[in-house]
């Protein structure tokens, strides 16, 4: 199944980054393939990248930790805690990377189904503006498409 709509990603302030996108899916769906290892590794991260390392414990205080490998060989690792988890539809956690700390980011992910179509909403509350803009420029936007493009084509297959 293709997915209904293009990823939109909006700055509504300083220092927040929202990526929105359609997903032909259930929410349940989504919120499995946000949330489970084996799913992840098989569509996490641009075109090309390998979900190396997958380590979820999804309940309030659960820590995760995800390494990711670039077709260049780096490796990048991203780890946070969850604050909020309500299946399928809310997910709060805190964001930060391994060789880089700028501070923590907040990301707030929501879930909508209507008509069996989910609406992914990731809102990602920055440290400051310059972190905001540093991972803008770094090449969110087609990291984030390519990343979530492969969610949809996961998702169609489930």
């Amino acid at each position: 199944m293709k997915s209904s709509a293009a990823l939109e990603i909006t700055t509504p302030t300083e220092r927040e980054v929202v990526l929105k996108r359609i997903f032909d899916a259930s929410r349940e769906l989504v919120f499995d393939a946000l949330t489970t290892p084996e799913l992840l590794k098989r569509w996490y991260g641009p075109t090309g990248w390998t979900l190396i390392l997958c380590e979820i414990d999804l309940k309030v205080g659960g820590n995760w930790h995800f390494v990711v490998e670039r077709p260049d060989g780096k490796k990048i690792g991203q780890k946070g805690v969850y604050h909020e988890v309500i299946r399928p539809e809310r997910i709060v956690n805190t964001e930060s990377w391994e060789d880089w700390d700028p501070g923590e980011t907040l990301v707030t992910t929501t879930l909508v189904e209507i008509d069996q179509k989910t609406t992914l909403t990731s809102t990602s509350l920055f440290p400051s503006q310059e972190v905001r803009d540093i991972i803008l420029k770094s090449g969110l936007d087609d990291g984030a498409k390519q990343s979530y493009q492969r969610l949809a084509d996961l998702l169609g297959t489930l």
